[in-house]
């Protein structure tokens, strides 16, 4: 096992204060920035194109079970958004830009916005983008390994919300 050499302090000091207008992304970053902030964008148009179906679910959800399955679609909707909140902050501490042109959204989504017609559609079809999403953000959890933990750990804990919502949509879908 190899011994870990720490960073001097006066090292530390007078590398914080090289490229300081580079924020939060030091010398120590090692992740192919441009990269990540690809993945963190595509990502963010996952998101929201996951809001924007979630909602008109909620609204569109008729039927005798309609009401259970709408204020999952509703509550879903608040946290896709707010992931999509955490990954366009993230994006601003790497020195980029997230990118909401509305245009662009479907096209950088991993996931579709499929509408549905029917309540056992809609929820399969919120099924489907989930597990998508599920997929995807493993693969850049794996990707981004140890080379920018804050950035992984973002996409960790989305993860872990990600899978709920697609137990809670499988759920509905088998009661349909």
């Amino acid at each position: 096992m190899t011994e870990m050499h720490m960073t001097d302090k006066q090292t530390l000091r007078d590398r914080a204060r090289q490229h300081v207008e580079n924020g939060a992304v030091t010398e120590s970053y090692s992740a192919n920035r441009e990269e990540v902030l690809r993945l963190l964008n595509e990502s963010l148009a996952t998101e929201l194109v996951c809001v924007l179906r979630y909602k008109r679910h909620y609204f569109m959800a008729s039927g005798v079970k309609a009401h259970v399955a709408a204020e999952e679609f509703l509550e879903h909707a608040k946290q896709e958004a707010q992931h999509a909140d955490k990954l366009a902050e993230r994006i601003v501490q790497l020195g980029g830009e997230p990118e909401f042109n509305p245009d662009l959204l479907s096209k950088n989504s991993h996931a579709q916005y499929v509408a549905g017609n029917t309540l056992k559609e809609m929820v399969y079809e919120d099924l489907v983008a989930e597990r998508i999403a599920i997929d995807s953000y493993r693969e850049i959890i794996q990707y981004i390994g140890e080379q920018d933990p804050t950035t992984r750990r973002i996409f960790e804990d989305i993860l872990a919300q990600e899978e709920e919502h697609a137990d809670d949509m499988a759920d509905i879908l088998n009661s349909l």
